[in-house]
């Protein structure tokens, strides 16, 4: 999860906002995703499908980093 903390806030910062305008977009608290970009938190599926959005990141690459092809 470290990894997609990382990419969450790389992604965030290459376009400018901040953790609490990227958590007001989502609907979570900015302590909470905060965390998740720490990797303390895993977000669900939908949180992080609407991050990806909002972020513009291909989460296909979940699909290559989990080991599992059944995703």
């Amino acid at each position: 999860m470290k990894e997609i903390g990382k990419m969450l806030k790389k992604a965030r910062e290459n376009i400018g906002k901040t953790q609490q305008q990227i958590a007001d977009e989502a609907e979570v608290s900015r302590a909470y995703y905060a965390d998740v970009e720490r990797g303390r938190y895993t977000p669900s599926l939908k949180l992080l499908s609407r991050l990806g959005n909002l972020l513009n990141i291909d989460l296909n690459f979940l699909k290559e980093n989990d080991g599992n092809t059944s995703i």
